[in-house]
């Protein structure tokens, strides 16, 4: 849970919430990304930087998704011919949603993990 007295304490802390995604859209940047994507040992190609992207762009279009399985589904469809879930777990171990938000600077959407599944976050 995000704590507000920590937050006040430490002003850095505001810009990003305790999971360390950003707080706000403008305060991401493709050297941040990069420098995320190689803390969760991911090296970014052309189709990574495409996932994130579609992830800023549908959450700048339509905020926050009610339910992550909308963006998985919507990602899968973007990336058919290349195989689509089977790709993008490919390119992002952790979950296209889960792992790409984080590189995006965005907040998760509901349920993009779930420990009783065994869920990687």
């Amino acid at each position: 849970m995000f704590d507000i007295n920590k937050a006040i304490a430490n002003e850095e802390a505001l810009l990003r919430d305790p999971k360390m995604y950003l707080a706000e859209l403008e305060d991401w940047s493709e050297s941040i990304a990069q420098d995320v994507a190689q803390q969760q040992n991911i090296l970014m190609t052309d189709a990574h930087w495409e996932v994130i992207h579609l992830l800023r762009d549908h959450y700048r279009l339509h905020g926050l998704a009610p339910h992550a399985r909308q963006l998985l589904d919507g990602l899968e469809e973007h990336f058919h011919q290349e195989g689509g879930k089977k790709f993008l777990y490919q390119l992002f171990p952790g979950g296209p949603v889960t792992q790409g938000s984080k590189i995006a600077g965005l907040p998760l959407p509901p349920y993009s993990s779930d420990h009783s599944f065994g869920s990687v976050f």
